[in-house]
């Protein structure tokens, strides 16, 4: 339990910071054309980004994967469902930070006006980083009150277990009056269920202790998380 909310505790100190979705004008190499549209860098895993998006995308159409370009087709631009047309995504990155795109490829939309598609997928994708790190902050509340409810768990037994120690030394020092002639070994019973209460009594100041900073650990995360824009 103490090394639980030892690492809650580093965790916060390292991501306190508001993470902010950050999104530049890019092209990629599609089909051996460039592809207009736009990117942004998130904190996180390429894998992790990578079915992130795979699962975001399929609001805007029906998506397929292969050699690690994602095809949007009949995508929904700003409301409007292209039927005949493509749009495309692609994640590069390593296991600790990722770059996602999006973007469409010019020769595929003759009759259309690209640059104001391109700027309707530009939209898309601030909306995907503000989702992906709203989701891993989530889950980071998810695992903090995880914590909370067994720290509040270890709680109750510890209190049980005070309750039922205290009725044993009641019954204990109603014994020792009437076992006047087992009094040394009354005594010694007597000292160290004392001695186990003030052990419980320790524990439970220790976890409650933990409980007052893991809770402060998701106060932190959930302003965090609202803080993301």
């Amino acid at each position: 339990m103490k090394a639980t909310l030892s690492f809650l505790l580093i965790f916060s100190f390292v991501v306190s910071y508001a993470q902010k979705v950050t999104i530049t004008k890019d092209s990629r190499q599609i089909k051996g054309g460039d592809a207009q549209g736009y990117a942004t860098e998130l904190t996180g895993s390429s894998d992790a980004v990578s079915q992130a998006l795979n699962k975001f995308l399929k609001d805007y159409g029906k998506t397929r994967s292969s050699a690690g370009i994602i095809t949007i087709t009949s995508p929904v631009l700003g409301g409007t469902t292209y039927e005949k047309n493509a749009a495309y995504a692609v994640v590069k990155g390593d296991a600790m930070k990722a770059t996602a795109w999006i973007g469409l490829s010019p020769s595929e939309w003759p009759d259309n006006n690209i640059d104001v598609l391109v700027d309707r997928i530009k939209d898309m994708i601030y909306q995907f980083g503000v989702k992906f790190y709203r989701d891993q902050i989530q889950q980071e509340i998810d695992q903090t009150q995880q914590a909370i409810d067994a720290t509040d768990r270890k709680l109750q037994r510890l209190m049980g277990q005070n309750k039922d120690l205290n009725t044993k030394l009641l019954s204990n020092e109603q014994e020792k009056i009437r076992l006047e002639k087992s009094l040394d070994d009354n005594k010694n019973e007597h000292v160290i269920l004392l001695q186990k209460i003030e052990a419980n009594k320790n524990s439970q100041d220790s976890v409650t202790n933990a409980i007052v900073q893991i809770r402060k650990v998701l106060d932190a995360q959930k302003e965090r998380q609202q803080k993301v824009n």
